[in-house]
């Protein structure tokens, strides 16, 4: 059976067996990290790539008052730093927020990996969605009220889980308000209050880490959600659901 892996890269790239099998070669040696543990810190010389094959990490950053911020989830498939052994430090730091099963993959294997050229297209796409994300990300944090912040970024996890196969409606958001509230740029007891807004307007329900997106359309047409900035091939989501028409009436909270 492919890894997730294969799953993320093949929404790229279509890939050949013998590329498929070489990713899956390179998956094997997995170990089990507990929630809230550091797989790489600010500072540190990195030596290998990190790919999260089940659970959720986060990419962040300590201000010197103490303030964290999260740039980036990274969900199964993910690469953490997939270029980043090029560098002297790390210059961020990488956590897992749920327990997670992670590989760690040597430098020397992703160099073979880019020797092939469909994997190398696939891995570079890969990189330049994270950039991507990033900039979205940057838009969201700074141009946005808090409500659409948080609906953007509920809708984005709900499209890269699909491409996994890991979301229909709903989806396993194993998070506290601490980490959304890091996530967007707000206090917690302020993204309590945006949840709420976002619960009233009867878009979304989360209970027990499970969060059920009840109407999809229309959280995306509130929060003004494209997902060109993913590059997600059609069997990743339905083709309505990626390009939701805007000519209802955006929801009130």
């Amino acid at each position: 059976m492919d890894s997730v892996l294969v799953g993320k890269l093949e929404g790229y790239v279509r890939l050949s067996a013998d590329d498929r099998d070489l990713l899956n070669s390179i998956v094997q040696d997995e170990r089990q990290v507990g929630a809230h543990t550091d797989l790489a810190t600010e500072g540190d010389k990195p030596t290998s790539v990190h790919l999260i094959l089940e659970g959720f990490a986060c990419r962040y950053k300590f201000t010197v008052e103490g303030n964290r911020q999260i740039m980036a989830y990274m969900l199964p498939g993910d690469f953490c730093d997939l270029h980043v052994f090029i560098l002297k430090e790390m210059d961020h730091s990488i956590a897992t927020i749920s327990p997670c099963t992670v590989v760690d993959i040597p430098r020397e294997n992703i160099l073979t990996l880019l020797e092939r050229p469909r994997l190398s297209m696939a891995l570079w796409c890969a990189a330049l969605v994270d950039a991507a994300v990033l900039r979205e990300w940057l838009v969201n944090v700074g141009q946005r009220p808090a409500e659409k912040r948080l609906a953007h970024v509920l809708c984005e996890l709900l499209l890269r889980l699909r491409i996994v196969g890991l979301a229909s409606d709903s989806y396993e958001l194993p998070l506290s308000q601490k980490d959304l509230a890091d996530t967007i740029g707000t206090s917690t007891v302020h993204l309590n209050r945006v949840l709420q807004s976002l619960r009233r307007a009867d878009l979304i329900s989360w209970k027990d880490d499970i969060l059920v997106i009840k109407d999809i359309d229309g959280l995306m047409r509130f929060s003004g959600f494209n997902p060109n900035y993913l590059h997600i091939d059609r069997q990743g989501a339905d083709e309505t659901e990626l390009n939701p028409t805007l000519r209802n009436r955006v929801p009130r909270l």
